[in-house]
C-alpha cells in the first residue's frame, strides 16, 4: 500500500537533542543508540555505520551540518526506521563543505526499496526552504516531532 511517514519512521521516542559527543564516532553512536532503543536494530548496526564512514569517508555529511548515518541493509536491522541526534555542539567528519555537524540522522532499512523511500521523504523535507534550520535549532524531541508532523500535513 503507501509508504511510510517520517512520522511513522521517526517516532518521538527516536529522537533526542543537546547529546554531548566527542567526535563523528560519538556523534553515529547517539543515532545508533536511538535506533536500538527503538527495536529498529540491534547495537551491531552501531559500529556498520561507523565502519561505512572509516571505508568510504565522510559522504554521508550531505547538507551544511547535516549527517545522515547509515550501513547497508543487514541482519542487524530489524526493520527501517529513523532516528534523530541533535549535538549540543558541532563535531566534524572532515567533510570539505559541509562541516561542522550539528544533526545526525540514523536510518536502518531492511532492504533498499524501504531505504530509498525512507530517504527520498526525508530529502524532500530537508529541502523545502528553511526547514532544516528550523528543526535544527528545535530544542526537544516534541518540537522536531512537531514541525515534522506540520510538514507532512502541509505536503499531503
Amino acid at each position: 500500500m503507501g509508504e511510510a511517514s517520517l512520522r511513522q519512521l521517526l517516532p518521538i521516542e527516536a529522537i533526542a537533542t543537546g547529546f554531548q559527543v566527542a567526535d563523528w564516532r560519538g556523534a553515529i553512536r547517539a543515532a545508533g543508540e536511538l535506533l536500538v532503543a527503538t527495536g529498529v536494530s540491534t547495537a551491531a548496526y552501531i559500529e556498520q555505520m561507523q565502519d561505512a564512514v572509516e571505508e568510504y569517508g565522510p559522504y554521508i555529511v550531505i547538507a551544511p551540518g547535516l549527517a545522515l548515518a547509515h550501513a547497508r541493509p543487514s541482519p542487524a536491522v530489524l526493520c527501517t526506521g529513523l532516528s534523530w541526534a541533535g549535538l549540543a555542539a558541532p563535531v566534524t567528519f572532515g567533510h570539505s563543505r559541509n562541516d561542522p555537524v550539528h544533526l545526525i540522522v540514523g536510518l536502518a532499512a531492511t532492504d533498499h526499496d524501504g531505504h530509498s523511500a525512507a530517504l527520498s521523504r526525508l530529502a524532500r523535507m530537508l529541502a523545502t526552504p528553511g526547514r532544516l534550520e528550523k528543526l535544527r535549532s528545535a530544542d526537544d524531541a516534541e518540537r522536531v516531532h512537531t514541525l515534522i508532523s506540520e510538514y507532512e500535513e502541509d505536503a499531503t
